[in-house]
């Protein structure tokens, strides 16, 4: 019983945040619109603000840590690719909508999901695992499914395109200067003067509450009707099997020495599908799709991601 209520002290404070940004946009008390601006603030300054802070203090070799990031982006590209056949020789489903299937089922909300429960759970390794979770999302797995999605058709050399294109935006990304200026203050040894270093933790302290904040008004206005088999495929590969990928590189591909880090895997794992889901889809119009499968999933992963904290609390990995 006493370690139920643990569990749900972790996982009750991040959800009832997700609950009071439903709540507040649900009541007319924020609009939805008012949403992609906070979200705007949480990506282009309070994320990168706790990146460069993570990072900044430790040191290159506690950061860089090969055995995670390979089993991170080996767990994620093995649910990709059983994603992306499910949806493609099973279903017979189109090049973009077997991309979009396969991307809720392997790219998790590290930011504004993530970062917070890892915080609670693992404590000062949770700014390191997002900054190596982001570094493999944002060059590995987002440019592979979105080269699938923009390769449907006939349209030669599209593919490639599309990869120039997605590296091109990184380097407009405020998160990932976040973690090069955060990796570079490490090699540099120097330390951030006394008020230079608070503003900087002001802005850093800022993310969790405010992502979950946005996360929970961005669910608002949200249907599943019309959609439900896709979405109840997504939500169990995200959930389950991605989880179960994780845990099977875990053990027999790359085992982790750290075992904080391997619990942060692990979750990652579990989370539901990153924030932007329903964005990156709609230029392909599985818009409707996304948002149904990005609101189911983040309701069922309070459940799922409590399961888990009480698994890994009784039978570490």
């Amino acid at each position: 019983m006493n370690s139920a209520i643990e569990i749900l002290g972790i996982t009750g404070p991040i959800y009832l945040a997700i609950a009071l940004g439903y709540i507040a946009t649900r009541r007319g008390l924020f609009s939805s619109a008012d949403m992609p601006v906070f979200g705007k603030f949480a990506v282009n300054i309070a994320l990168p603000a706790l990146l460069f802070n993570a990072l900044s203090q430790r040191s290159v070799g506690e950061i860089f840590n090969v055995q995670y990031m390979s089993a991170y982006a080996a767990g994620s590209l093995l649910m990709m690719g059983l994603g992306l056949w499910w949806a493609r020789k099973v279903q017979r489903r189109s090049l973009s909508y077997s991309s979009l299937m396969a991307m809720g089922m392997a790219c998790p909300n590290s930011g504004f999901v993530g970062y917070p429960i890892m915080l609670l759970t693992l404590g000062p390794v949770a700014g390191v695992a997002l900054a190596l979770n982001m570094v493999v999302e944002n060059l590995v797995l987002i440019p592979i499914l979105l080269a699938v999605a923009d390769s449907d058709g006939d349209k030669v050399g599209h593919w490639r395109h599309a990869l120039v294109n997605t590296f091109k935006g990184l380097l407009k990304n405020p998160m990932i200067w976040g973690i090069v200026g955060g990796l570079a203050w490490s090699l540099s040894g120097w330390q951030l003067p006394a008020a230079l270093g608070r503003t900087v933790n002001l802005f850093a302290a800022a993310s969790a509450a405010l992502s979950l904040f946005v996360i929970g008004g961005s669910l608002v206005g949200l249907k599943v009707q019309g959609h439900k088999a896709t979405v109840w495929q997504i939500t169990l590969g995200k959930l389950f099997f991605h989880p179960l990928a994780m845990i099977a590189v875990l053990m027999w591909i790359f085992p982790v020495a750290d075992p904080a880090l391997r619990s942060a895997a692990l979750l990652s794992a579990a989370l539901p599908m990153l924030g932007i889901y329903t964005i990156l889809n709609q230029r392909h119009g599985h818009g409707a799709v996304s948002a149904a499968a990005l609101l189911v999933t983040t309701v069922v992963s309070f459940f799922t991601l409590s399961a888990l904290l009480w698994v890994l609390r009784h039978n570490p990995i």
